[in-house]
């Protein structure tokens, strides 16, 4: 089973980017579609995008495309999320794990706050 650790969450303000890290245990991880969700203060969690073992990113939710960028490295079992042109209405935690919402392990997320 994949465990995961989120990291480089922060303040920035909007129009700003930042880069998010995943890094992911289990010998099972290089054929797993992975992916990133949030959670905006107050509403559920969401799916964010999603990359598939073979490194193609295959869906992004409407309000990050062209924006966001999804992306992994096998070798380093590791995920990556780099943000641009961040917007107020980005901020939540954001957290990683498994492209099957139902099962994932969740870790501590971090946390992505956009000042306007």
């Amino acid at each position: 089973q994949v465990q995961v650790v989120e990291s480089g969450g922060g303040l920035v303000q909007a129009g700003g980017s930042l880069r998010l890290s995943c890094a992911a245990s289990g010998s099972l991880f290089s054929s797993i579609a992975m992916a990133w969700y949030r959670q905006a203060p107050g509403k559920e969690r969401e799916l964010v995008a999603i990359i598939t073992p073979s490194l193609i990113a295959n869906y992004y939710v409407d309000s990050v495309k062209g924006r966001f960028t999804i992306s992994r490295d096998n070798a380093k079992n590791s995920i990556f999320l780099q943000m641009n042109n961040l917007k107020p209405e980005d901020t939540g935690v954001y957290y990683c794990g498994t492209a099957n919402a139902r099962t994932t392990p969740w870790g501590q997320g971090t946390r992505v706050t956009v000042s306007s």
